[in-house]
């Protein structure tokens, strides 16, 4: 019969492998702030209930979220970012040698069901009044969020660059949005659209995928600003940019980039082998159909 010593010791050791299976036996995944519905009430819970983990998510801006990671301030299993940007960053971290598209979305404007604007909002998404009119009305509160970290950010700012010319509106990015971190309109990714329900703000720039999961109205954009459609890349998408600050504080020129999502398993992930499952759940008919029911459009082109 073993000492107490060594029973205490047995004891000990089992606790410890305990303790370290359960924390084996999750996923950590990050993600592009707009997709905390799909993520954390849909993909995330389901994938946990199947496999028998938990599921651990955090979302943030997709720039700001892989900058955190490439300086391995946090660390996760995957990361699913919106345009491929921020795939990038990762890229040239060696944290990520490759990133497949799961799903895609286009620009558009949401709006609060309750604003005092929404008669008018709700008029210009059914095409009765310009809705870049209606966004230039005196009070309308407008959101969006921070370019320099996040991509929804930067393509608000292209799809009012790109409605200046197919409205022919010289100076309607600038009426509407001000400077292009204008620190009146700029919330983090995953708060603007709760600002929106709680109605510190009327409208705000969104993605449809986010807006319809948070079950808000919104005015549909057309095809040549709203971002989605490859075959408008080239004579449309590819002729306007940004200038922001780069790392090192030099200017850099920002291009538009498609609005696809991609999921990525990173090199340091704790569990890299339940990380690949997670990504091909994201690829899978059950994970698609998840996508779908929340929102989201179908991958569009080749993986990263």
């Amino acid at each position: 019969m073993p000492t107490p010593t060594v029973r205490w010791l047995l004891a000990g050791l089992a606790m410890g492998c305990a303790l370290a299976a359960h924390a084996e036996d999750r996923i950590q995944v990050t993600y592009a702030g707009s997709m905390g519905v799909v993520m954390d009430k849909a993909l995330g819970p389901a994938f946990a209930q199947r496999e028998h983990v938990a599921y651990q998510g955090q979302g943030q801006g997709a720039y700001g979220m892989a900058r955190l990671l490439a300086s391995k301030k946090v660390v996760a299993d995957v990361f699913v970012s919106i345009t491929p940007g921020p795939i990038e960053v990762l890229k040239q971290a060696g944290l990520v040698e490759q990133a497949v598209p799961v799903a895609s979305t286009r620009m558009v404007i949401a709006y609060n069901p309750k604003s005092r604007f929404a008669e008018q909002l709700q008029a210009a998404s059914q095409g009765t009044q310009p809705w870049w009119k209606v966004l230039q009305a005196p009070g309308l509160r407008f959101g969006r969020t921070d370019a320099a970290t996040d991509p929804q950010g930067q393509n608000i700012i292209f799809t009012f660059k790109l409605a200046e010319a197919y409205y022919q509106q010289p100076g309607l990015a600038k009426a509407v949005l001000g400077d292009d971190q204008n620190p009146e309109q700029v919330f983090g990714e995953g708060g603007l659209l709760s600002r929106l329900e709680s109605g510190q703000v009327d409208a705000a720039s969104g993605y449809e995928s986010a807006t319809l999961s948070a079950k808000l109205p919104y005015v549909a954009l057309p095809d040549q600003i709203n971002l989605s459609n490859p075959a408008y890349a080239h004579d449309w998408y590819d002729t306007v940019s940004l200038n922001l600050p780069g790392k090192d504080g030099a200017p850099q020129v920002i291009k538009p980039q498609p609005l696809v999502f991609y999921a990525a398993v990173l090199k340091n992930a704790p569990d890299p082998a339940r990380a690949e499952a997670f990504v091909r759940y994201l690829q899978s008919a059950d994970g698609q159909a998840q996508f779908k029911a929340n929102g989201y459009g179908a991958p569009k082109g080749p993986a990263l």
